[in-house]
């Protein structure tokens, strides 16, 4: 299996992991601690697809090599990719964004369950709710954003067979 392969499969992976987590289990213990690792897992799941997809084109030598790290793989991924294969520019925001609440959430003094949702303070007196609708829509635009990975690197799929 390739690299691109497998980053693909640990996204999906990650992405149903967070849904059950949101869907099944916390309705069942009704932690919105559980918001947090369902957090963590879109996060994996979106660092994934957008690995597979570069590590596709380093395969093709359409790209240059690049750092394993987070943000060499986001500059050339929103650099290069995004523009290539006419991705939605929200893909980007969107880890940006998830990328961030888990920043803050490390840094953060303090924390809170507040009824289904989870209270992030920081300093400064700033607080940062995480909602179920939250979760819920970053999802589901997760989930789009690795079925359009999947189609761009399951086009040459047959090759590596």
């Amino acid at each position: 299996m390739e690299q691109f392969q497998a980053a693909r499969e640990k996204s999906r992976e990650k992405i149903k992991i967070a849904d059950h987590i949101l869907s099944s289990t916390f309705p069942l213990v009704k932690d919105p601690r559980l918001l947090i690792g369902v957090m963590d897992n879109i996060f994996l799941a979106l660092t994934n697809a957008m690995s597979s997809v570069l590590y596709y084109e380093k395969l093709f030598k359409r790209i240059p090599d690049f750092k394993d790290d987070f943000n060499s793989k986001f500059n050339m991924f929103k650099e290069r990719i995004v523009r290539k294969y006419n991705l939605n520019i929200e893909y980007v925001y969107l880890i940006q964004d998830i990328k961030n609440l888990i920043i803050e959430h490390k840094k953060s003094p303090m924390e809170f369950s507040r009824g289904e949702n989870f209270v992030i303070c920081m300093n400064g007196y700033r607080c940062k709710t995480i909602t179920i609708r939250d979760m819920k829509k970053f999802i589901s635009k997760s989930q789009q954003f690795i079925q359009e990975v999947s189609a761009i690197v399951g086009k040459d799929e047959r090759i590596f067979r």
